[in-house]
């Protein structure tokens, strides 16, 4: 539902990106509620009137109240696009960027850490054989928690609707729909099918007692319905303190991790880019940066000449 006094072109354009485009839910609310913002700031001035100093302005009043480089960046993208969609002789915001962002590297665990968390023995109950089959899911494919959470345990095309993403067991592969609606194929590891094999077994048994369940989905929560984002993450972390981790994990942890140690062991990026489902592979090459990062930790620790000493 539009938001009371929106403009029916704002809505018109949140509406092509949610049917056309497939973007998530999260991202049309943030990019709706950028263009409540822009509405405000535009007044009564006609769209075809706005200028470039109007949002130069508007960025420079954003940031000097304190919003973040990327906070503003997203706004930027979502009136950039809103714009294009409005056709207009000129694009106001298309060369206007936001300020810079400091850039920060994805946090990775080591391998070890990554194989002390997959390599946690379940307690053969029904969750937490799930929470191994979804953490050595994660490790193997690198997916994001959305593609995840998303998952059927096989191709569905019924009066439930049609699958987006999936488990193709006979191809050892989950099929993901990601971001902007692109689908991919992402092979899932021997570990991880061991893990699968366990969960699918225990919650075929466990939906024959349940029948109000939800049969859909590959991972389910104790209450029959499609395992949610956020228990995704409580259990996890919580999984990550009973291993005596020390770092905070979270799922997006072990997406960094599937793609660091996958660059450090093969060297083709290319690979990982389409593994992970970037469409840019700028995006991917910041692993490239994590990489030496480890390395120059490495030969800090170890060489007997990585640090000045005094005279």
């Amino acid at each position: 539902m539009p938001a009371p006094g929106r403009p029916p072109e704002c809505a018109a354009w949140l509406s092509r990106l949610r049917t056309e485009r497939g973007y998530s839910p999260a991202t049309l609310v943030s990019y709706g509620q950028a263009l409540d913002l822009l509405v405000v700031l535009a007044g009564d001035t006609p769209w075809a009137e706005v200028r470039e100093g109007d949002v130069r302005h508007w960025v420079a009043e954003m940031a000097r109240e304190g919003l973040a480089p990327r906070s503003i960046a997203q706004r930027l993208s979502a009136w950039r696009g809103f714009f294009d969609f409005l056709a207009l002789a000129h694009n106001p915001v298309r060369a206007v960027r936001g300020p810079k962002a400091p850039r920060r590297l994805p946090k990775a665990l080591s391998p070890d850490e990554a194989n002390r968390l997959a390599d946690h023995r379940p307690a053969g109950a029904f969750e937490s054989l799930r929470d191994k089959a979804l953490v050595e899911l994660f490790y193997s494919s690198g997916l994001r928690l959305a593609e995840l959470c998303s998952l059927d345990h096989q191709y569905l095309d019924d009066a439930g609707g049609r699958s987006v993403s999936w488990l193709d067991r006979g191809e050892s592969q989950v099929r993901v729909t990601g971001k902007g609606g692109k689908q991919r194929a992402v092979p899932v590891g021997s570990a991880a099918l061991r893990a699968l094999d366990e969960w699918l077994a225990a919650r075929t048994a466990w939906l024959a007692a349940h029948p109000g369940a939800d049969p859909r989905p590959l991972f389910i929560s104790a209450r029959g319905r499609r395992l949610a984002r956020r228990t995704v993450q409580v259990r996890l972390a919580a999984l990550a303190r009973r291993q005596g981790l020390a770092a905070h994990v979270h799922p997006h942890v072990l997406r960094h991790s599937f793609a660091s140690h996958l660059l450090q062991s093969s060297g083709d990026l290319r690979g990982v880019q389409e593994l992970l489902g970037h469409a840019n592979i700028a995006t991917t090459q910041v692993y490239t940066a994590l990489d030496f990062q480890r390395l120059a930790n490495v030969y800090d620790a170890a060489h007997p000449r990585a640090r000045r000493r005094p005279d």
